[in-house]
């Protein structure tokens, strides 16, 4: 959806897959070689840490102090309900940069995103909305309808 809404990023990073794997299937050798001379992450990194700061997979996580809790110069009693807004937080773009992602999960998110680049280009449909609602999990609210052409 998000490469959808910049067709810009899409094609940077098709250009980056192309290159790398041509139309071979995308190992972990050629993932890894996925980034542009000089380039902390590579084109296929920058969108995936892009999606998830904007659109976090969970919106927000709660903690119950059961005792007295210290957490640097912040003093919590027992019995206090700490609630952290991830969608707020992850919408400061400073802490992302640089960031480390769970690897095995970003080196499967980068396969599938390299597999689809190879093959398909995508735009949003136009009867998309752009809605994602503020529940215990973000997704689109009206779905996200997207049209999708094959190379």
């Amino acid at each position: 959806m998000v490469l959808a809404l910049h067709p810009e990023w899409q094609e940077m990073a098709r250009e980056e897959v192309l290159q790398v794997c041509g139309q071979n299937e995308p190992n972990f050798e050629a993932l890894t070689h996925l980034k542009i001379a000089a380039a902390l992450f590579s084109q296929v990194n920058m969108i995936l840490n892009e999606v998830l700061r904007l659109y976090p997979p969970v919106i927000s996580l709660c903690q119950h102090t059961y005792k007295d809790t210290g957490i640097g110069n912040i003093h919590l009693p027992a019995g206090v309900d700490l609630a952290l807004p991830m969608l707020l937080i992850h919408h400061d773009p400073e802490p992302w940069e640089p960031v480390l992602a769970k690897k095995f999960a970003m080196l499967e998110a980068k396969m599938a995103l390299a597999m689809i680049l190879q093959n398909f280009e995508f735009n949003l449909s136009p009867s998309y909305i752009h809605a994602p609602p503020t529940v215990m999990i973000l997704q689109p609210q009206h779905g996200a309808q997207i049209i999708i052409h094959q190379l």
